[in-house]
């Protein structure tokens, strides 16, 4: 590997290693740029193992609010509270959170696959672990504006204003690049409107320590069998149903095995705190729309922005993010109010004459 030129991450990494050829990565993820080593002499000799370095990604678009000041706060925070989290260091005046060595649970068993019953259990477990971290328990700075911080039990202000960031933050500040594209396929402010109807009236639950990311990916199985929680970025304070909500909507368990985790989930949520799953036949469907719903504008951005800057993408790759989109809105339908959901060609179509009319603005010839 060449350090030069480089990134922030990677001269911060290399300092700190002492040695390129040491580094893994830049490793996968979507907020920061990262890489793993060991340390040098005394202290890799105090510290063993990897330790990773990250920074946030510059040009990155942000889908999801963020609640705590920083990842490593949060972690400093949990320590001795949450088990099977990455241990923190710092040195230098950096710091550093253990490099987990293992496999993601996404590939040992991927999406749509049961998850083995050993790591299913620590699964629920974990979720124990959050649910008993009240707010106003966490000595971790927050970052989220007072707005975002309803007060506790009130889940119709949580998810209001979740409904409010991906209006204001991911569709509103994205119109100027995306409008086009989002009216080709039926989406406008008015679907938000019938979003918050459709979400209206959920029940009152003690509020709690959120992950709000539990996917596969973010599961690392260890050579013990053990499972650690990575990515605390978007952790938050709110709904613990909310976390159920999102953990089945990325995880794609087998219908029996998702049908366990909740009823797993209801009587670990009821022990830890009572109350934690009020009205939960009613309103998880409701936050799993809200997910749903969510995912369209997203994915909706990411998928353009994946096909590249050329005027005339890849026909495979356009095909495939068309079909994908086109199964996205499906799944929206009723929680957006949708007349009905574009099929893949019109997704295709929409996505062509997104990236023409880009091409016509930003060619040589534009004005």
């Amino acid at each position: 590997m060449s350090p030069e030129p480089a990134s922030p991450a990677l001269r911060r990494a290399v300092g700190l290693s002492g040695d390129p050829d040491a580094l893994e990565g830049p490793l996968r993820g979507y907020h920061h740029e990262t890489y793993a080593f060991p340390l040098p002499g005394e202290a890799g000799a105090a510290r063993p193992g990897r330790w990773k370095c990250r920074e946030p990604r510059g040009d990155l678009l942000w889908f999801d609010r963020r609640c705590f000041r920083s990842e490593e706060q949060l972690l400093s925070a949990l320590q001795g509270r949450i088990t099977g989290i990455p241990e923190l260091i710092e040195v230098g005046g950096i710091g550093l959170q253990r490099f987990i060595e293992g496999r993601t649970l996404g590939s040992l068993c991927g999406s749509g696959h049961p998850v083995p019953e050993e790591l299913f259990r620590q699964i629920t477990g974990l979720f124990g672990r959050l649910i008993a971290v009240a707010p106003g328990t966490i000595g971790a700075e927050r970052r989220c504006e007072a707005a975002d911080r309803p007060a506790d039990g009130d889940t119709d202000a949580f998810l209001e204003r979740l409904v409010h960031f991906a209006e204001e933050r991911v569709y509103a500040a994205n119109l100027a690049e995306f409008g086009a594209l989002f009216a080709d396929l039926g989406l406008d402010d008015e679907a938000f409107k019938r979003l918050r109807k459709h979400l209206k009236g959920l029940r009152e639950r003690p509020f709690c320590l959120l992950h709000a990311d539990l996917h596969r990916e973010n599961f690392i199985v260890d050579a013990d069998g053990r499972l650690w929680t990575i990515d605390w970025e978007l952790a938050m304070l709110g709904d613990p149903l909310y976390d159920l909500a999102t953990h089945l909507y990325l995880m794609r368990y087998p219908r029996r095995q998702e049908s366990r985790m909740t009823r797993a989930w209801c009587r670990t949520a009821e022990r830890v705190r009572p109350g934690s799953s009020c009205g939960w036949e009613h309103d998880l469907g409701l936050l799993i729309d809200f997910k749903k719903a969510q995912s369209v504008f997203t994915d909706v951005i990411r998928g353009a922005l994946a096909l590249g800057p050329d005027p005339d993408p890849d026909p495979v790759r356009l095909a495939d993010t068309g079909a994908r989109l086109s199964r996205t809105l499906a799944a929206a339908v009723v929680p957006l109010g949708l007349e009905s959901a574009p099929g893949p060609r019109h997704v295709v179509a929409a996505l062509a004459r997104r990236h023409r009319a880009r091409a016509g603005r930003d060619g040589p010839d534009a004005r």
